[in-house]
């Protein structure tokens, strides 16, 4: 139900009382309203349109059954398949995984789903629903616990590729008027106060949840270097540490507040690069560090460093700040080694377990694990002995 703030209109609820504008309009939801503020009426009427999906899909839904996997996690990252490849990946599961003490699956599914609200968003090789569901009972009867990946507002492209989102819809771009092959750029995001683009993200996030039966999500948000850019009308001169924040907190109140699930996502980005001389990548040299005390304390940060060091500072400074931390690791041994140990004599009681990522397609990863398909690719090879590495000495304690 909508009603417009102003101009006369008096519903008699306390909801909508407080500043008239002749442009702002209130919607009703279940369990609350959301105020619209400054939407012209195409993009009004394209929320309602791009809405009408989700609510056909809210009418299906049947409660997951959940499996609660409490920490210490050890974890893997692998990134999805076609979905013709799963039942490999399920194999290696049960096979290698599962006698390697894992209990943490992050599946990076991205637009790789057959999406139903929005069909449009799939990826080539999409995985179905029924695929999901075959997945998440290996990881049942398995005891890990499943959580999948979709990334938000960065890395909406890679190389000359823009994912689907922003093909679909360039009214999104944070970056307009980058060229279409995305020169001079590491990876597109989309606009963080478009008034329509959650409609859509938060769609995509219920149907992997519902999917996977995962009773967490993790959001991504790695690597954002475009925020606040001076192409975006909304953004432009605007501080992007309270831009990320913004977005942190949306998905939160939707995946925390109304899912009642949980939220991880990589913490990078909350990094200050001049306190943690990380780097670039590792941290944040634009701007979005503040956003660290901006935040719920209760999402799950993964923090995730590829470089050997003598100190990882990140995991003491987040868990002061009040978050839990699962360090997260790569391909090279020793860093994954240096880190796994580092946060364990660094444990206030906040480290939840380690994550060691892949960055590689499952299959491969999954070849590699069962010793199939001849010899693997070497940076597959260096993955796979650093994340057996990380597994054997958790599996020690």
């Amino acid at each position: 139900m909508l009603w417009k703030r102003g101009g006369g209109v008096n519903s008699g609820d306390a909801a909508l009382n407080g500043p008239r504008s002749r442009r702002e309009f209130v919607c009703r939801r279940g369990d609350g309203f959301v105020t619209l503020s400054e939407v012209s009426m195409k993009n009004l009427f394209l929320c309602l349109a791009l809405a009408a999906p989700v609510a056909c899909l809210a009418a299906e839904r049947v409660a997951p059954d959940r499996l609660t996997v409490p920490p210490p996690w050890r974890g893997v990252h692998l990134m999805a398949p076609d979905g013709r490849q799963l039942p490999l990946v399920q194999r290696a599961i049960r096979e290698k995984l599962a006698p390697l003490g894992v209990n943490l699956i992050v599946l990076e599914v991205n637009y790789r789903f057959a999406w139903r609200s929005h069909p449009d968003l799939a990826d080539g090789g999409a995985i179905t629903w029924e695929q999901a569901r075959a997945f998440a009972e290996v990881c049942r009867e398995h005891r890990m616990r499943l959580v999948p990946l979709f990334n938000c507002l960065g890395h909406q492209s890679w190389a000359a590729r823009t994912a689907p989102l922003l093909t679909r819809h360039p009214e999104f771009d944070e970056t307009p008027r980058i060229p279409a092959d995305n020169r001079g750029i590491y990876c597109r995001s989309w606009c963080p106060q478009h008034p329509v683009v959650n409609t859509v993200v938060f769609a995509l996030m219920d149907e992997l949840l519902e999917a996977f039966a995962a009773d967490a999500l993790h959001v991504g948000m790695d690597e954002v270097f475009l925020i606040g850019h001076e192409q975006c009308d909304r953004c432009r001169g605007q501080d992007p540490a309270k831009l990320f924040a913004r977005a942190v907190n949306d998905y939160h109140r939707h995946l925390v507040g109304r899912r009642k699930v949980e939220m991880m996502l990589w913490g990078d980005r909350l990094l200050d690069d001049t306190v943690m001389n990380y780097g670039e990548w590792e941290a944040s040299r634009n701007g979005t560090a503040g956003a660290v005390d901006l935040i719920p304390k209760d999402i799950i940060i993964c923090d995730w460093h590829y470089e050997p060091r003598a100190e990882y500072p990140s995991v003491p400074f987040f868990q002061e700040k009040g978050f839990r931390v699962l360090p997260s690791s790569w391909r090279n041994r020793d860093a994954a080694l240096a880190l796994l140990d580092y946060a364990r004599a660094q444990d206030r009681g906040k480290v939840v377990g380690h994550l060691g990522t892949t960055w590689s397609g499952a299959d491969a990863i999954a070849r590699a694990l069962l010793g199939e398909g001849g010899e693997p690719p070497g940076q597959v090879r260096q993955i796979v002995a650093a994340l057996e590495a990380c597994l054997k000495r958790l599996a020690g304690d």
